[in-house]
């Protein structure tokens, strides 16, 4: 299959990209890293009329710190926060959930921002962004607005984002001093969809997110209460997914699903023993 015939702008700018995308309404489609977008053109899953790529505005480009936060630009790609030393010394969490992502030549293209804004259920860094506090900025013909991770995730393929606003960067906090973090997943082969996965901080506010069992990332309130509470590991996992919708698919059914939830959190558990 080949895409549909489109028009292509190579955007120097956000304020260009955004005016751009507001000038062609609907019929615009902002390209990153273009992983999913591609494919979704060749199969014609989506024609737009214009492609507005913003993989040559640097300032949505890299890592930094900001205060007590770190700042990763949309289109950095997973390969670079792989790689960068702000990642690796305050954020464990997303420098261990990166290296699942995909396979390297994805890695090397697909980026940060583009799989939070494409909020597929199965994405590791949208479950780490909701694990860690995240805000998403974004900017439309309205100006920027900042929207936490817990508002963010609204369904499969579906965020809070706005027709014509274009996500320009996530900002962390950096975790506190002492605060532990777990990731886990099980996947049929390396670099697969996951058929089950766990992000998780573990500080004064215990944070514990699924992925690729419901139809966005989601938290598990009630073994977050549990863990809380100081109850023993064994309780908590049992209560991996006690409230959480859990949706069976191609991978697994839902009760593999919900097994798969209640071991990798055990397992995840012990590990955070360990630290």
């Amino acid at each position: 299959m080949k895409p549909a015939v489109f028009d292509y702008v190579a955007a120097t700018s956000v304020e260009q990209a955004v005016a751009l995308h507001a000038g062609a309404a609907d019929a615009a489609r902002y390209l990153a890293g273009g992983q999913s977008l591609l494919a979704a053109l060749n199969f014609r899953l989506d024609a737009p009329t214009l492609l507005i790529d913003i993989g040559r505005i640097a300032e949505l480009k890299g890592v930094r710190q900001d205060g007590d936060c770190i700042v990763i630009g949309s289109t950095t790609c997973h390969a670079e926060i792989l790689r960068d030393p702000l990642i690796a010394r305050h954020l464990p969490l997303i420098a261990k959930a990166v290296a699942e992502v995909a396979h390297p030549a994805i890695r090397n293209r697909g980026t940060f921002g583009g799989s939070i804004a494409l909020a597929d259920p199965a994405a590791e860094m949208s479950a780490c962004a909701l694990a860690l506090s995240a805000v998403m900025v974004v900017q439309g013909p309205g100006g920027e607005r900042r929207i936490a991770a817990d508002a963010f995730f609204l369904g499969s393929y579906e965020t809070a984002i706005q027709p014509g606003e274009l996500l320009t960067r996530v900002e962390i906090p950096i975790p506190p001093a002492g605060a532990r973090h777990g990731f886990a997943e099980i996947a049929r082969r390396r670099g697969d969809y996951a058929m089950a996965g766990l992000a998780m901080m573990h500080g004064p506010e215990p944070r514990i997110v699924w992925f690729a069992l419901s139809d966005r990332p989601v938290r598990a309130r009630a073994a977050e209460a549990a863990l809380e509470a100081e109850k023993d590991d064994e309780d908590v996992a049992a209560r991996a997914t006690e409230g959480v919708a859990v949706f069976g698919d191609a991978n697994a059914t839902e009760a593999m699903k919900r097994h798969l939830a209640r071991r990798l959190l055990a397992r995840t558990l012990r590990g955070l023993a360990g630290q």
